[in-house]
């Protein structure tokens, strides 16, 4: 996540290099604490391809399981840490 932006809405920068304006749904509004530096999981709009909801925060241990796997580079780790 690049940043916040207010009333529930973030920038993300997406694995395909496009930074997208992304909501938090009412779901996970109360429930999950996003940050900036964290790595979310975001479902980009079929119909605006520019705007993505957030499905998932992933915590640090994820993260590093993910990169374990093979799953996420590393650089994603690092770049999480460095917001730490």
């Amino acid at each position: 996540m690049v940043r916040l932006l207010g009333a529930d809405h973030l920038l993300i920068r997406c694995q395909d290099g496009v930074e997208r304006k992304a909501r938090i749904p009412g779901s996970m509004r109360r429930r999950v604490w996003i940050r900036e530096g964290d790595i979310v999981l975001a479902a980009p709009w079929d119909f605006k391809p520019d705007r993505a909801d957030v499905v998932y925060r992933y915590s640090r241990e994820e993260l590093r399981k993910l990169v374990e796997k093979g799953i996420v580079p590393q650089e994603l780790l690092e770049l999480a840490e460095e917001y730490a």
